[in-house]
């Protein structure tokens, strides 16, 4: 990211012509296609040549060479951040593969329903929902996992459909916000600057309060007319360890490549040895792992060169100078930040795709009102998953529709998602009622390092090191 100082201070907003392009395409696109009735509209034309054609515009449209933009564009492309995200995408792309290969999602699931009682089945799911998110880092995933699960409880248990149908969006996204290796957090803290165990303090405060609330609703208006038979479930504990040991570790502060490096082989070992997987297969699969985050892995290279041009021309500073208007305080700028990523999710419909968008405009913000990174990484992450598990018009709740025939459409299922609607509420009031900053209290963050406290000598140290080697 260039500063205001290293674009000369320029302030133009037609240079956020391109972010604006590539809004309207993708947005237009899905509008398109919903119109005409295809089934996951928003989700049929490829964000990545949407963000490719934003940046062919952003080439034509400033002075200069190509040479001098492409260089611009090279080193937002290629900013270390942007670089350490695309590496982490791949990693926890392989360990979501190779674990699901191997058989953890199912072991995951049956451990759950195996341990929670019948009587307590919608809020089980709820909560079999939010580990299964937070070890795979995928509501999708999640999603797909447990809505053929909710459809035979609602049935057998005459249940609200819609209801469970929501307890489980809620409680992927829940697992989403949260999970070490969920490209939302992955995109948050690079954009911010800051460790991933860090954000997930700050944010499992928030989001806590707000799923204790929904399993409590869910225990008085979820519960079944008849006790819910359940078949016979079978699970390896040993399957669910690789989640259990990359969120332990992950938190123990252990480097997220390494981290994810072991989680996948971890994978793949139990795998081999309990027969779901061979040498060739277990390889196989950490390279579809690979591969799954094609999308995401261009677009925030895209994205990252397209932002540096901007900011390069001036639109950043534009931005800002228009968004400081309507700010007074680090109060309003928290706002601010929350009401950017809320728009983007709501016009782009990908919380990833919203994260990146307004990442760095959020740490512009941040950076002006001293906001701390961790802050506004939990508010990029909580808002884009808030409002991506709402829109009816998103992945997850259309994915709903489609897994159970149309029995419990989006709409339908919109009143039930109580957790979103409780995240939000707990996200403001933090904004006014900081009770979740404990841990920026006790370790505050250094902005002549961009780092928090505890790590400024690991910094120094860098820098140092660094020097003597140019020298």
């Amino acid at each position: 990211m260039l500063s205001k100082k290293e674009s000369n201070q320029k302030v133009n907003g037609l240079a956020l012509i391109p972010f604006l392009v590539f809004i309207i395409i993708y947005m237009g696109a899905g509008l398109f296609m919903q119109a005409k009735g295809v089934e996951m509209a928003f989700y049929q034309f490829p964000s990545v040549v949407a963000i490719f054609i934003a940046v062919i515009l952003a080439f034509i449209m400033h002075k200069g060479t190509i040479d001098e933009k492409f260089a611009v564009f090279a080193k937002g492309a290629g900013e270390e951040n942007i670089l350490i995200m695309l590496m982490i995408y791949i990693l926890a792309g392989a360990f979501s593969t190779v674990a699901g290969a191997m058989g953890g999602v199912d072991a995951t699931v049956n451990l759950g329903l195996y341990l929670i009682p019948t009587q307590f089945i919608t809020a089980g799911i709820f909560i079999i929902a939010s580990f299964l998110g937070v070890a795979t880092g995928t509501s999708m995933g999640t999603i797909s996992a447990l809505i053929p699960i909710a459809l035979g409880v609602s049935t057998k248990a005459g249940l609200s459909l819609p209801l469970v149908a929501a307890a489980v969006v809620g409680g992927a996204m829940f697992g989403d916000n949260l999970s070490m290796i969920s490209d939302t957090t992955i995109a948050a803290t690079r954009t911010q600057g800051c460790e991933l165990r860090d954000k997930f303090k700050v944010n499992f405060m928030i989001a806590l309060p707000a799923a204790l609330l929904t399993v409590v609703l869910l225990l008085i208006f979820g519960a079944p007319e008849v006790a819910v038979p359940l078949e016979d479930l079978h699970f390896d504990l040993i399957k669910v360890l690789p989640y259990i040991l990359v969120l332990g570790l992950a938190l123990a502060g252990m480097n997220v490549f390494l981290v994810l490096t072991i989680g996948i082989f971890s994978a793949g070992i139990i795998g081999m040895i309990g027969g779901e997987l061979t040498l060739m297969t277990f390889a196989q699969s950490t390279w579809n792992g690979f591969t799954s985050m094609n999308e995401v892995f261009f677009l925030s290279l895209f994205c990252g060169g397209l932002a540096a041009l901007t900011t390069h021309y001036g639109g950043i500073n534009w931005l800002i100078e228009k968004v400081q208007k309507l700010m007074r305080g680090q109060k309003s700028a928290q706002v601010g930040i929350s009401a950017l990523v809320s728009l983007a999710d709501v016009a782009v419909a990908n919380n990833t795709v919203a994260i990146i968008i307004s990442g760095s405009i959020a740490k512009d913000i941040s950076r002006e009102y001293k906001i701390d990174p961790r802050q506004s990484a939990s508010l990029l992450d909580i808002f884009s998953c808030i409002w991506q598990g709402i829109i009816p018009y998103g992945a997850q709740l259309l994915v709903v529709g489609s897994l159970t025939g149309g029995a419990a459409s989006p709409m339908q299922v919109i009143p039930f998602l109580w957790y979103q609607q409780l995240l939000a509420v707990m996200a403001i009031l933090s904004i006014f009622f900081p009770f979740a900053h404990r841990i920026i209290k006790k370790d505050p963050w250094n902005w002549e390092y961009d780092v928090a406290e505890s790590g400024v000598a690991a910094k120094k140290a860098a820098a140092a090191a660094a020097a003597s080697l140019e020298s």
